[in-house]
């Protein structure tokens, strides 16, 4: 059963199709942030009949059987309605995945956080012939890299991932390190069965579904979302298992299922097949090779120190053999003056403009105390320090660099404006 809000409903406005809780929340609370209700909806094959004659320019629903199904998801994207999904639990991800929206708020809907000021002026309403799709085609995969000698690949890679999830993300991590793989205990989890390598398996036989991936996978709750991660392995002996082939089919699968996937990798990218003899033989090395070949991204990191710096300009030119410049990311971890000196900042700037032609590496300032305790809870950076000042660089990280077209792509923050509710 419906409630029509506005006795003129015709274009514009926000479509509810949420539990009653929420539903009167919002609508209550929708008048003095300037937002139009245009229909309170208790399921979606009625909403999904009504949207031809609202014509919202939103439609805010719910990932359950209930609130989300197909036929919604098609008329929102037939009619222009920008779809934002509210997933919380794995379980409604899960169906939000199904129906193919990887983009979700993994958080209560609040118009506070949805709203924000139109620059210039009012925005136009979407045009109904322009629909509006309702997720990526694919997931975005990211892999975290850098030179020997602890530069904190794996706290970046999980802090990352973590930063990604509590925006509303579907994120996998996973700990694709055939020397040293450290996701686990990092997270406080156990490694007896690691789950990259056995989701390498199901792919080498062509066996990885969603509900396998799901299986392997550990669920890391995190206070907005959470996350599966693939653990590693957790005998470095097990690396013959990480085979180029099964690496890469791991990762092609893992696109249809969550909307990025984080890969922590090994230091080193020789190739193996130049020191030894039998050339059919595994290669050590191959998983990296593999993530860092597949990646749309790749976060390159290094330590802010003498032998850091000089080890990540030689690994960004080893890097670029495989991968295009335009796909890498430096990022700068532990920078503090007792290395490098005074302003430590511009010193690491100048040092790598002048010497590699890199010009806007992310700065990660050191912050031990907040690693450490990090560490010593099994959480994410952000989940154990919150506050934490490289917390808050990987944040911006994520929104400028990997997220920055954010705004436009449905089920992020501020994705429509205050002005376009506007009666």
């Amino acid at each position: 059963m419906s409630e029509p809000v506005d006795p003129a409903p015709r274009g514009g406005g926000v479509a509810l199709c949420l539990p009653l809780d929420d539903e009167q929340r919002l609508d209550a609370s929708a008048r003095r942030h300037g937002v139009r209700v245009v229909a309170r909806c208790s399921g979606a094959s009625e909403l999904a009949a009504r949207i031809p004659a609202l014509r919202p320019d939103a439609v805010v629903a719910a990932a359950q059987p209930q609130y989300l199904d197909a036929a919604l998801v098609a008329a929102c994207d037939e009619h222009g309605a920008k779809l934002v999904v509210v997933a919380i639990t794995r379980d409604e991800q899960r169906l939000a995945a199904e129906l193919g929206v990887i983009d979700t708020l993994a958080e209560p809907f609040e118009w506070d956080a949805q709203l924000e000021p139109a620059p210039g002026g009012p925005a136009p309403a979407a045009a109904a012939d322009e629909p509006v799709a309702a997720t990526p085609a694919r997931g975005e995969v990211i892999a975290v890299w850098g030179p020997a000698g602890a530069p904190g690949r794996t706290s970046i890679a999980v802090a990352l991932a973590a930063e990604l999830a509590g925006r509303g993300g579907v994120v996998g991590l996973a700990d694709a390190d055939t020397h040293a793989a450290a996701i686990a205990p990092s997270l406080g989890l156990l490694d007896e069965a690691p789950g990259f390598a056995a989701a390498c398996r199901l792919a080498g036989h062509d066996a990885l579904t969603r509900d396998e991936f799901e299986r392997v996978a550990e669920w890391v709750p995190l206070s907005r979302g959470g996350m599966s991660v693939l653990t590693g392995i957790g005998s470095a002996s097990r690396w013959p298992e990480l085979t180029a082939e099964r690496v890469t089919a791991t990762i092609t699968a893992a696109r249809a299922w969550v909307s990025t996937l984080v890969l922590d990798t090994a230091a080193s990218l020789e190739h193996d097949e130049e020191i030894s003899s039998d050339l059919h033989a595994p290669r050590r090395n191959a998983a990296a090779l593999a993530a860092v070949r597949a990646a749309d991204r790749v976060i390159l990191v290094g330590a802010a120190d003498a032998i850091g710096l000089t080890r990540l300009v030689r690994a960004r030119l080893e890097l670029l053999e495989h991968v295009p410049p335009e796909r890498v990311i430096v990022v700068v971890n532990k920078v503090r003056a007792s290395a490098i000196g005074v302003n430590p900042e511009a010193q690491v700037r100048q040092s790598l403009a002048r010497f590699a032609g890199i010009d806007d590496p992310v700065l990660i300032p050191w912050d031990p105390r907040g690693f450490d305790a990090a560490l010593l809870a099994g959480r994410p950076l952000g989940e154990a320090v919150p506050r934490s000042a490289a917390r808050a660089a990987l944040g911006a990280l994520v929104d400028e660099r990997i997220l920055e077209s954010a705004a436009t792509r449905p089920g992020r923050r501020g994705f429509f404006t205050r002005e376009r509710r506007l009666a």
